[in-house]
């Protein structure tokens, strides 16, 4: 018998996500529920299920034959980890024990000839599917093609449309020929354009006062029955593609207001340069009448109709918030304020309840249908992000907020969407994500971009977290970024708690079926194996196993959900209670003595993510509109660990003549007058100069030849903050400020308040302090350490 060595150490420091992409709370787990609550954070993974990872990994170029199945229940995948009798073709199942049969085209198998999947560096390996959508099927027609529906809204200003038209042309241009494109543009009524229609434009118009059904849509389109059960079906090509069951309808339907860019780029171009505001006058004292509701439901009806189950995505722009119809956050009168968190806190905003039940409805209908929903809101005012942010992250969506559509970070962003190569999202489709885990493992939920498909089992814990009460979960869009966290529980039997039945290892398996960019399917298998440790005897092995990163991400997703889930949930209470649960369970320490304190290295910059966590836009949301705190949510709940944690807690490096560019500490002290600073809070990426450059690049010592080393010095942090921007969606917000400047606001807020103005004797010359009440990193530690040894 052979099998992979299962405790292979995770990933090396190079990819922090290792081959795998997957990162865990804990490397280690205890074996029992009551020790498993004594860790305080909880038993969780982070995967990122169609991520590229590290170039110099060596992994397997994808298999091109479909994967073998353990026997049912378990269903879990043939893998590294399974025991393999070569003699008599048979493969054990490390996950149930379950013995199974190598099928007979594997009859060659031997200990010097074993399948790429057998590989034990191959914990991770990739399956082309034959057929366009349907696993197992020979000369598969071609794949069909990525659709892109814009949703334009035209209640702007001119100048902002002038932008909107600008970025709808280099998005345009940058679509592959054989993409199809369709638009509906929306102010007081809702515009679908025929774009078959070449010779003149034909337009569509919907009423966005009232409701208006996926069925009456269609009645109104022509497209009555398409896509719709007992409706005869459409006429096909012969051996033609069933998508997810469903027959597409007759191309008629789609080619009318879905086209290829190549039979459509002077249609639309024309289209675009005849684009005008609403004309719908706006009486003083009023809002612009703007039906957002009804023009996403008119494009979903539409999508729903012409490409059931096949990738496509509606990229609604946005100018402002909805003041008509389903979806409508606030009225039009400009004497109703659009609601605040103190509103929604007093239940005291009156639309808010019933435009998530709109939004929950239309994310319903689109996770049925396979589609996409992208936001883009630009406005200095909110647009609904909150109320709408159940569609965006049910569908897996993309959502950028920025001021204006004439700002860099719409403008980059929404050209990042459509740009190949290096650049390139990697935007996949229709993914479905399946985890099978060891008998004594359960899964509680996901929190992520994405729905739960309800497949109830013997694997699924009675206590939900985000999606649960299932173990296969469905991600209509999903990019090389995307990322979900999934929390376990450890509920052993009877027989596996006996000594004679434990296993010292325990094995997950996360499955993800997609529609991969170049359009085939793929499924991607990674399975990983950890250690059992008895928790109560040996704290050792659990402290080793920690990984503090993964472990602060995990809190700050579980927090932002129960803030948005329970009235009255205090963060900032249960982070603390939690941290000097934490310390005192595995800090060193003699019992009342504060100053007696330590914590092993894995758990040593733990205090110091709380104590951001604390202070960050995710538990502190006075001063951030709901839009903000949703959106930041958003990103939070779907970026990588390392990303994530630049949300927590930012990382600033100095750049001086003394010294080559240096990670700084993230307090006041770290500036100086002769220093320049790079900020990068993830949301935005902030060059800080001291006093002293400032004064000197204001009096243009940089354009002198024998201050060169000066002019480096100026360009150097500019060169890191473009680096730092390129690998990142959305594009950050890029100031550039002075010390004492305005803008030093988005640093100093960022900043360890270790000099305030009660304490302005001890600063350093040339340094700062922080106008603030907030107690320091040196008081939070004071107070911890103190709470922690309490006997």
């Amino acid at each position: 018998m052979s099998a992979a060595d299962p405790s292979a150490a995770p990933a090396a420091a190079a990819d922090p996500d290792g081959p795998d992409s997957v990162r865990l709370t804990w490397n280690t787990w205890p074996r029992s529920k009551v020790e498993a609550s004594r860790c305080v954070v909880p038993l969780a993974a982070t995967i990122s299920p169609t991520r590229v990872p590290d170039p110099s990994a060596a992994s397997p170029p994808p298999l091109p034959y479909p994967p073998l199945r353990c026997k049912p229940p378990c269903s879990a995948l043939l893998n590294p980890f399974a025991r393999v009798d070569f003699a008599a073709k048979i493969w054990i199942c490390p996950l149930c024990f379950s013995r199974n049969h190598f099928p007979p085209h594997y009859a060659a198998i031997s200990e010097s000839n074993v399948p790429a999947e057998l590989f034990p560096q191959c914990s991770t390996v990739d399956y082309i599917v034959g057929g366009a959508g349907i696993p197992g099927v020979g000369g598969a027609p071609p794949p069909p093609p990525p659709v892109f529906l814009f949703v334009i809204d035209t209640c702007v200003i001119e100048e902002e449309l002038e932008y909107v038209k600008m970025a709808m042309r280099k998005a345009v241009a940058l679509l592959p020929e054989h993409a199809l494109v369709g638009l509906v543009t929306f102010g007081t009524q809702v515009h679908l354009h025929e774009l078959g229609f070449s010779d003149l434009s034909k337009i569509y118009v919907f009423r966005g006062t009232k409701e208006i059904s996926k069925d009456q849509i269609l009645d109104q389109l022509g497209l009555a029955g398409a896509g719709r059960p007992g409706f005869p079906k459409m006429p096909q090509q012969p051996g033609g593609p069933q998508v997810n069951g469903m027959h597409p309808p007759s191309t008629a339907g789609v080619n009318r207001f879905l086209l290829p860019v190549s039979d459509c780029e002077i249609a639309l171009s024309t289209l675009l340069d005849e684009l005008q505001p609403d004309q719908w006058p706006v009486e003083a004292g009023n809002r612009a009448i703007r039906c957002t509701g009804v023009a996403l439901s008119v494009a979903a009806g539409l999508l729903g109709a012409c490409m059931p189950g096949t990738g496509a995505r509606i990229i609604a722009l946005l100018g402002g918030p909805c003041t008509e119809g389903p979806g409508m956050i606030v009225s039009k009168d400009l004497s109703e304020p659009v609601r605040s968190h103190k509103d929604l806190d007093k239940d005291a905003a009156p639309h808010f309840q019933k435009a998530v039940k709109f939004y929950d409805g239309l994310a319903k209908q689109l996770v049925s249908q396979g589609h996409v929903l992208d936001v883009f809101a630009s406005a200095l005012d909110q647009v609904g992000l909150a109320e709408m942010k159940v569609a965006i992250e049910r569908t897996g969506g993309l959502v950028v907020l920025s001021e204006s559509f004439g700002h860099s970070v719409f403008k980059d962003s929404f050209k990042r969407i459509f740009e190949g190569g290096e650049q390139s999202l990697g935007l996949s489709f229709n993914g479905i994500i399946e985890i099978n885990c060891s008998k004594d493992i359960k899964v509680q939920g996901i929190i992520g971009p994405c729905t739960s498909l309800e497949k109830k089992g013997a694997m699924c814990s009675d206590t939900v977290v985000g999606q649960g009460n299932t173990s296969a979960w469905k991600m209509c869009g999903l990019d090389r970024n995307t990322s979900l966290t999934v929390f376990f529980d450890v509920s052993p039997s009877e027989r596996s708690s006996q000594p004679g039945n434990q296993n010292p290892h325990l094995y997950i398996q996360f499955v993800t079926s997609y529609q991969h960019p170049e359009g085939q399917m793929r499924i991607r298998v990674t399975t990983i194996c950890r250690k059992w440790v008895d928790g109560s005897t040996n704290t050792e092995e659990l402290v080793e196993g920690f990984d503090q990163e993964t472990a602060a991400v995990v809190l700050a997703r579980y927090i932002s959900l129960k803030m948005e889930m329970e009235e009255e949930f205090d963060a900032t209470r249960w982070l603390d209670r939690s941290l000097i649960r934490l310390c005192s369970r595995f800090g060193d320490y003699r019992k009342d003595d504060p100053s007696s304190f330590s914590l092993h290295s894995n758990f040593s910059l733990f205090p110091q993510f709380m104590f951001n966590l604390r202070r960050s836009q995710f538990v502190q949301v006075f001063n951030n509109s709901p839009d903000e705190t949703a959106y930041f949510r958003m990103l939070l709940n779907r970026e990588s660990i390392t990303n994530s944690v630049a949300m927590i807690q930012p990382s600033l490096i100095s750049f001086s003549f003394d010294s080559p560019p240096s990670p700084v500490f993230l307090d006041v002290a770290s500036i100086a007058a002769d220093r320049i600073l790079l900020l990068d809070a993830y949301f935005s990426v902030v060059i800080f100069h001291g006093m002293t450059i400032a004064q000197w690049r204001n009096m243009g010592y940089q354009n002198q030849p024998e201050h060169e080393q000066f002019a480096q010095l100026l360009q150097a942090p500019h060169e890191e903050a473009q680096m730092i921007i390129k690998g990142r969606f959305p594009v950050p917000r890029l100031v550039v400020c002075d010390q004492h400047g305005s803008q030093a606001r988005f640093l100093l807020a960022k900043l360890n308040p270790s000099a305030t103005y009660n304490s302005a004797h001890d600063v350093a010359p040339g340094s700062d302090i922080i106008f603030t009440d907030d107690v320091s990193f040196q008081v939070f530690c004071e107070h911890l350490q103190r709470l922690a040894v309490q006997s």
